[in-house]
């Protein structure tokens, strides 16, 4: 009798372990990267590389049943590659990845709305926008507001948001686009999959910046703080590394949820796999870091190896010709290179120009792609450095206007400026001294000064150079002229060197 009852109770355990293992959730796991900038290659610190990040998308999928790769914006730009291919190679390889879906970076518009039609079309994953309206350009029919997938009795909504484009992009790069104000559309959007798409989860893959270039366009954390219907986030376009299990990575919504935000720095040097429970609505991460412990596993792909060496020779031949040489190493966001950027600017202009009496040079820290190497430096680093199609303007502005624009300047804590420039500014952003050459700028004068097209333009947010009259527009890249420069440096026994000084201080 006892050993029956034993036998009952024993089937009844297994039973009960098949019904528990039949209703256990099932889990979605978003592999994501954000802001890859053309990174083909391993960058200058051996981090990063296509060939690598397929084996590490492969291998999750391999171990998760289900599985979405998730691509937050600016695929392009940033290396030779782009430069010289205009986007084939890195639109060809979202397939080779598998990417499921993808969105917009600012980037992605470089070259124009037409170009991406060209290259989207082709393009197999989903791709999501919900604030920006196309239907009056080429992209018409090829982005939709959201997907919606069905995991067992689950249904998950992965929705797209899209950073503001006016100050980032060229109006004419974005002609016939209009945007929809993020911070109005991304809950309400949220609310309406829930309630009447009867969604059970709501993913926002956003390029909107976890935190934001300027103070006045909302990022991820305020999205997050503002929503009640939004689940989780991945994001894109600030370039920020987000730690699994740090403080940053979950932000406390309009009820105090707190909420799963995501972002993987930049140059395709991470992969993030976020792990979203179905039953629980919990997300789990880690990240993988994208380096030569991969290159065993990048083997399996010879086929797309082979088809990388084409695109390989071009960006070698310039990779490889020297032109010149650096006293040190200088990190693309450090106050050195933008120092060297600035004065080098200063000293091209005026003899291009021919107008000799102008008085500073602002730049934008943005536009400066690379690092600067310690030694050998050749004509393809500098082309990766300076990879935008900007030209050289010299524009007489007024001294309001300037300090205006210095203010949008401290907002973001500094932007690159010749040594003739020297700011300070309080914690307010306001800018409490602004000197040229020593000489306290004067908001009634005109002063004459040298940027770039995309800034004069108001790029970056720097609308009142806009107000500036323009007294000479170069026709050339200025990448090019800075190729120039360093060759001549060479050629006189010159090396690529700067200094540390801060020239715009927070006091």
């Amino acid at each position: 009798m006892m050993k029956r009852s034993m036998k009952r109770w024993m089937m009844g355990a297994v039973l009960a372990s098949i019904a528990w293992a039949g209703l256990q959730a099932e889990h979605v796991v978003f592999v994501a990267m954000n802001d890859t900038h053309s990174q083909i290659e391993p960058a200058a610190d051996g981090q990063g590389g296509v060939l690598r990040r397929r084996a590490i998308v492969d291998q999750i999928r391999r171990e998760n049943k289900n599985t979405l790769v998730v691509h937050a914006g600016d695929a392009v730009q940033g290396t030779v590659f782009f430069s010289l291919y205009g986007g084939e190679m890195e639109y060809a390889l979202m397939d080779s990845l598998g990417y499921d879906i993808i969105v917009l970076g600012n980037h992605e518009f470089d070259n124009g709305i037409d170009s991406i039609a060209h290259f989207y079309k082709n393009i197999k994953a989903t791709k999501l926008s919900v604030n920006y309206d196309m239907s009056d350009t080429k992209l018409d029919g090829l982005f939709q507001p959201w997907v919606i997938k069905a995991y067992g009795d689950k249904r998950v909504a992965i929705m797209g948001i899209n950073v503001t484009p006016k100050g980032l992009i060229a109006d004419a790069n974005y002609k016939g686009m209009r945007y929809l104000p993020s911070i109005d559309v991304a809950d309400a959007t949220a609310k309406y999959l829930k309630e009447v798409q009867k969604v059970d989860y709501v993913v926002m893959v956003s390029h909107i910046g976890y935190t934001s270039y300027d103070p006045d366009e909302p990022n991820d954390v305020d999205i997050i703080k503002g929503s009640h219907y939004i689940d989780f986030v991945i994001g894109g376009h600030s370039h920020t590394v987000i730690k699994p299990g740090s403080d940053r990575a979950a932000v406390k919504n309009a009820d105090g949820k707190p909420i799963t935000v995501g972002q993987n720095g930049k140059s395709g040097k991470l992969v993030a796999a976020y792990d979203l429970d179905l039953e629980t609505g919990e997300v789990t991460y880690r990240h993988y870091k994208v380096d030569a412990s991969w290159d065993e596993a990048a083997k399996a792909y010879p086929a797309m190896d082979r088809w990388l060496d084409y695109y390989r020779h071009g960006v070698d031949s310039l990779m490889n010709n020297p032109l010149g040489e650096s006293a040190r190493y200088m990190k693309n966001s450090s106050d050195a290179l933008q120092n060297w950027v600035s004065d080098v600017t200063m000293e091209i202009i005026k003899p291009l120009s021919g107008i000799s009496d102008v008085q500073f040079a602002i730049m934008n820290k943005g536009g400066i792609h690379t690092d600067m190497p310690q030694g050998l430096v050749t004509e393809g680093l500098i082309m990766s450095m300076f990879p935008f199609d900007n030209r050289f303007m010299v524009l007489e502005i007024s001294g309001q206007d300037l300090i205006d624009a210095l203010e949008v300047m401290a907002s973001r804590r500094g932007d690159a400026m010749s040594k003739e420039l020297r700011v300070t500014y309080d914690d307010k952003g306001k800018v409490t001294s602004a000197k040229i050459n020593g000489k306290k700028v004067d908001p009634a004068k005109t002063y004459k000064m040298v940027t770039i097209d995309y800034l004069a333009n108001g790029g970056d947010y720097m609308v009142p150079f806009k107000n500036a009259t323009r007294l000479y527009v170069d026709n050339v890249k200025y990448g090019n002229h800075i190729i120039q420069y360093v060759r001549n440096l060479s050629k006189n026994g010159k090396k690529i060197d700067s200094t540390d000084e801060k020239r715009m201080v927070k006091k």
